[in-house]
């Protein structure tokens, strides 16, 4: 996901057939792709289980109705790696094959309502609310497939490798030659040559039929207003037909008003709390591994003031847009969000008044400081729109606020206070900022 556009992904696998579901809800997206891709290899049954309950009949009939006794269970949450993903319950991996009911509520139980730790989800790991139980299926080649929105040539890009199943980024970067781009025109679609093209490139033993699923992926694309639509892997069974295996879906947070019914399905539970927060303010906000909190107006501007941040030796703690027309209110709750991140050593503030008036957000800064006790210091630049207010206002709240008329200054100035703030709580030293008034 790119830092300036928000997007939530649904991970989940399909097909083109689902007899039965014990719960209707989140199963939208499987649902739009029945409907676009209506010939996909079937899998018999498809089941969901939630809230930490599974139903034991709904898998003793999951395997009368496939007549199959492998069955797979895959742990459903918003993160790469899962096959080697390691759970809280001390079981190994979130995709699990089982031969019987006994097996499969077992290892339900220790995936259910357990946390999973894989390289994509970071300390915190991700809590599994959702399985999904399929009929196991053999592959004899497995290629990667994807449909993504590329800035570089502006519009969608088809992309392939022979090799699938695996992390596609280090293929990219150990062996960029194998992959495939085919630019799509954003106005005409994805033509058949260009489908066939691509199933030939990949290696299907009937590439027509192959060409009519790539086609069909095109087309719920964008009707879905998808910014990344991948397919890892897009298998060929023993007969040498075409079965998607696993499917990621980004969708375009711009295009909520027109697929109200896809963001209906948004799990709140799977997101980071402070994004959930900041989605809820109307912020734009996402956690980063530094200690320098920023609060800034404008994408553009926050990027740049996150790049001198760090080319003056420092970390930035967050991306933090608080857009054009940000309140009082919304000035605080950014800053509960900043320093709601206890490594935050220090806090930026910049801001270029246009629409933005500079003596709104100083107000409310000089709120967030003393509703929330920030302890730590708080380094403001301020140009534009009354800006001189904004400064009056500062200069008389006698609060530990560093204003700075230079944006470089104020970038070296708050990386020094995080150093400061650091070496003294490594060493729990209590240090308090005193500035001249």
């Amino acid at each position: 996901m790119s830092i300036i556009n928000y997007e939530f992904c649904r991970k989940i696998d399909f097909n083109s057939r689902v007899l039965r579901f014990k719960n209707t809800s989140h199963l939208l997206v499987c649902r739009l792709i029945q409907k676009s891709c209506s010939v996909f290899s079937p899998i018999s049954h498809v089941s969901f289980f939630y809230s930490g309950i599974l139903p034991e009949s709904e898998l003793e009939n999951s395997g009368e109705t496939t007549e199959s006794t492998d069955m797979v269970l895959k742990a459903q949450v918003l993160a790469g790696g899962r096959g080697k993903g390691i759970w809280d319950s001390g079981l190994k991996g979130g995709v699990k094959i089982v031969y019987n009911v006994e097996e499969a509520v077992n290892v339900a139980n220790h995936m259910l309502g357990h946390r999973i730790y894989t390289a994509q989800t970071g300390d915190t790991g991700q809590l599994c609310n959702t399985l999904l139980a399929c009929e196991r299926k053999y592959s004899r080649r497995e290629h990667y497939l994807a449909i993504v929105l590329d800035r570089s040539s502006g519009g969608p890009v088809m992309i392939g490798c022979q090799q699938g199943g695996v992390n596609i980024e280090d293929i990219a970067r150990d062996n960029p030659d194998a992959l495939i781009k085919i630019p799509v025109d954003i106005n005409k679609g994805l033509n058949k040559k260009d489908a066939l093209f691509m199933a030939h490139k990949l290696g299907f033993t009937h590439p027509d039929e192959a060409a009519v699923y790539i086609e069909r992926l095109y087309k719920l694309f964008d009707s879905s207003d998808c910014t990344l639509l991948e397919i890892n892997p897009i298998s060929q069974d023993i007969n040498g037909k075409v079965v998607c295996m696993d499917c990621k879906m980004n969708f375009d947070d711009n295009a909520a008003f027109r697929q109200k019914e896809i963001f209906a399905q948004r799990d709140w539970s799977q997101e980071d709390e402070r994004d959930v927060k900041a989605s809820k303010a109307g912020l734009n906000y996402i956690g980063l591994d530094g200690n320098i909190g920023c609060l800034v107006n404008g994408a553009g501007l926050a990027m740049a003031t996150m790049d001198l941040i760090q080319l003056h030796g420092g970390n930035p703690a967050n991306f933090l847009d608080i857009g054009g027309g940000a309140t009082a209110a919304q000035v605080t709750e950014a800053f509960r969000l900043i320093v709601s991140d206890s490594k935050v050593n220090a806090i930026l503030v910049n801001i270029f008044g246009g629409i933005m008036r500079c003596d709104v957000i100083a107000q409310g800064i000089v709120t967030a400081a003393t509703e929330l006790n920030i302890k730590v210091p708080i380094v403001v630049r301020l140009q534009g729109t009354r800006v001189e207010d904004a400064k009056a206002i500062l200069a008389t709240s006698h609060m530990k606020i560093l204003g700075c008329s230079d944006l470089d200054e104020a970038a070296q100035m708050s990386v020094k206070l995080a150093n400061i703030v650091h070496l003294a709580r490594e060493a729990a030293i209590n240090v308090k900022f005193e500035l001249p008034y």
